[in-house]
């Protein structure tokens, strides 16, 4: 098929709808109608018609200028994780390793090319960026990306890494394809990924793979922490060990109530 076609049975004005919904964000959260177009691609007289059939449908809000979201938009994605058992399960561990080692933790999965957060329990606010249930990054610079990643086959693996934008986000961010493919073989190899401040400088993060009943990688979990106050030595001594009897138990919880509906969805070549 040539590059940017579609399948027959694609339907052009849904994905433009939704795109006019993704067009607003935490930097954006009331839009002009001429900047949806803008975010969008499309014309005015479209953004317009898809505006409105939101606002009728009771997922917009307008003042007759500005266009924002309403609540009801977290309707799409109740559906889904409604049905996913796993943020469930995890929570009351992450709570308790949490209140163990007094930093934040999360459970992560993978969706594309990004890894994207379905639970959270936080204590301090390490991060420039607020991280919330939904929140995305690209996978090959996070802790839980890696680990993800790391499980996929390597011809997956490369095809990633050929369209991934590999631009530096600190001065420690791997921007070499060969040295992330080195790096991911290690993570593979020993289970667990240390980044260190290659996301964001000041956060280093360690993460761990979920596996269900089946053996099957679902998804990750991770702590970050302040690099002022921890070494990456220390976080392999003090925290990985927490970090790994924490993934062990919801694991175990995993095999008793079945496999985590819908978690590895999100490791299919998409995007």
């Amino acid at each position: 098929m040539p590059a940017g076609a579609r399948e027959p049975h694609f339907v052009r004005s849904f994905e433009r709808g939704l795109a006019v919904i993704r067009a607003f964000d935490a930097e954006h959260p009331e839009l002009t109608l001429s900047e949806v177009a803008r975010l969008t691609g499309l014309t005015r007289a479209a953004a317009r018609r898809f505006l409105l059939t939101l606002f009728d449908l009771g997922y917009v809000a307008t003042d007759g200028r500005m266009f924002r979201l309403t609540p009801r938009v977290l309707e799409l994605g109740y559906s889904y994780l409604s049905s996913f058992t796993l943020p469930e399960i995890a929570e009351p561990h992450l709570e308790q390793l949490v209140a163990q080692i007094r930093e934040s933790s999360s459970l992560c999965v993978l969706d594309g090319d990004d890894i994207v957060y379905l639970a959270r329990v936080p204590t301090h606010r390490i991060m420039t960026a607020t991280i919330t249930v939904g929140t995305r990054f690209p996978a090959h610079v996070t802790s839980v990306g890696r680990v993800l990643l790391a499980q996929l086959p390597d011809e997956d693996i490369d095809a990633r890494l050929v369209r991934a934008d590999l631009r530096a986000l600190t001065g420690r961010t791997i921007v070499s394809a060969g040295l992330l493919r080195t790096e991911l073989r290690r993570v593979r190899r020993q289970g667990y990924a240390i980044v260190d401040q290659e996301l964001e400088e000041g956060l280093r993060s360690v993460a761990v793979p979920v596996r269900d009943r089946d053996g099957e990688v679902v998804a990750a979990v991770n702590i970050p922490v302040h690099a002022s106050r921890n070494s990456v030595d220390s976080v392999r001594r003090d925290l990985l060990p927490h970090l790994l009897a924490t993934v062990a138990r919801i694991e175990a919880d995993l095999r008793v109530t079945g496999r985590a509906r819908g978690a590895s969805r999100g490791t299919g070549t998409h995007r």
